[in-house]
Formats: C-alpha cells, sequence, structure tokens
C-alpha cells in the first residue's frame, strides 16, 4: 500500500464535484508514462529512424501524410501530445492540491513542463524548409532552393542549437521529477519499473550505435552530394 508523506493531500473539494478522493497513483502513470517512456521513445525515433541518405534526399513535402516523412511526424506530433498531457496533468494536480506546492517534485516538474512548452514554441520558430530537390524547387534557378534548413542560415542554427541540446536537458528534469514523485509518494512496482527501463533503451542505442542507424539529418532530407550548402561546410568531416 502506498504510505504518500503527510502534507500530501488525499481529498480535494472541487465545484458541483464536492469532496472527492484523490489518486495520486494516476498522475504517477501518466507522467511516468509520458516521460520515461513517449518522450524519450519520440526522441529515439528521431535519431535512428531516419532513412538512409541517398543522392536526391527526400524530394516529397515535409508531410504527415507522406511515408518517408514518418520519423518527422511521429517526433514532433508525438511530443505535441506529449505536452498537452503533460499540461493537463499539471492542471489537475494543480487543482486538487490547492495550488504549488514547492516541494522538489513540484519544481521538477514544472520546469520540466515549462521547458517542454518553450520547446514547442521554438520548434515552430525553426524556419523554412528548402532544398535543391525539393518538391517546389526549380532546378534551373537556385533562388527556388533556399530555405533556413538548406541554407543553414543563422536562425536554424540557433533553432538547433538550442532545441536539440535543451531536449536531453528536458529529460534529466523529467528524470528528476519522477524520482522525487516516487519519493514521496512511494510505488514499488513503479520505481522498479522507473529503474529498469533506461537500461532497454540504452541496450536499443547500443545497437543502432552498432549498426551506425544514426544517419545525417542533413544528407538523409537533402542528399549527400557536396553541392548542398552544409555539405560542402563539412566536406572535411
Amino acid at each position: 500500500m502506498n504510505e504518500p508523506l503527510s502534507h500530501i493531500p488525499t481529498e480535494a473539494t472541487l465545484p458541483i464535484l464536492g469532496t472527492i478522493n484523490i489518486h495520486w497513483d494516476y498522475h504517477a502513470i501518466l507522467m511516468v508514462g509520458i516521460w520515461l517512456f513517449w518522450v524519450p521513445i519520440c526522441i529515439t525515433i528521431i535519431r535512428y529512424g531516419k532513412p538512409r541518405p541517398t543522392e536526391l534526399g527526400l524530394q516529397r513535402k515535409v508531410s504527415l501524410w507522406h511515408k518517408e516523412w514518418w520519423w518527422f511526424s511521429t517526433h514532433k506530433y508525438g511530443l505535441y501530445a506529449a505536452v498537452f498531457l503533460s499540461l493537463g496533468g499539471l492542471a489537475v494536480a494543480l487543482v486538487v492540491s490547492g495550488g504549488f506546492s514547492g516541494s522538489v517534485h513540484a519544481l521538477f516538474g514544472m520546469l520540466t513542463i515549462l521547458m517542454a512548452v518553450v520547446q514547442v514554441v521554438f520548434g515552430m520558430l525553426r524556419g523554412t524548409h528548402g532544398g535543391k530537390y525539393y518538391n517546389n524547387a526549380d532546378l534551373d534557378d537556385p533562388s527556388t532552393w533556399q530555405g533556413d534548413h538548406y541554407s543553414r542560415t543563422k536562425r536554424r542554427r540557433i533553432f538547433e542549437a538550442y532545441h536539440k541540446t535543451a531536449g536531453y536537458f528536458v529529460v534529466f528534469s523529467a528524470t528528476g521529477a519522477i524520482a522525487s514523485g516516487l519519493m514521496q509518494y512511494p510505488m514499488p512496482i513503479m520505481a522498479a519499473i522507473v529503474i529498469v527501463t533506461p537500461f532497454f533503451f540504452l541496450a536499443f542505442w547500443i545497437v543502432m550505435e552498432f549498426y551506425e542507424r544514426r544517419y545525417d539529418g542533413y544528407r538523409a532530407v537533402h542528399g549527400y552530394g557536396i553541392e548542398h550548402p552544409y555539405n560542402k561546410e563539412r566536406e572535411y568531416l
């Protein structure tokens, strides 16, 4: 049986509903499911799900409905769903607990969700795509090739520098939220799952690295030709 700390409310009085019992187990299962499983899966997919680079890259428009972009769509919309559900979990926790508690768990949780929201906003500002062989490009008109991603503009570099680095930090913060949450609301089976699960991810990542499945995103999308700006920039890398 769970034995939460004495300051954790077990009942809440809400308009219309009256007094209800608070099942923190549901909150824990939701948040652990999101941040220990779904978010790492979405990160793993974009890291190892990109197709092997070809001469012409991916020519059809970036779209949820084009299967060659499944790895990007899963990452993008999967994380949108994760943030949406996390905001729901946060809202319910704040309502039933009567506001922000200021505990270590609350601080880690709030930081995690705040940074996740920033990731979503930053993702919307990543800029245009572009590409020499992209769906709306004219091979005889280089001006149609331009895009923040293809041309590696300062805007795109800033986005990638923040998005990729901060993404790992958000997972680190989520780990702190999970650990501190289980310390104040013990769930032995859940704790065992939290300890064991990262090792499954670790094993999978090692196998993917062994088989060299972490393809370069720019080359996978735009092609491996040296004529592309970022390939030219890394000619000797």
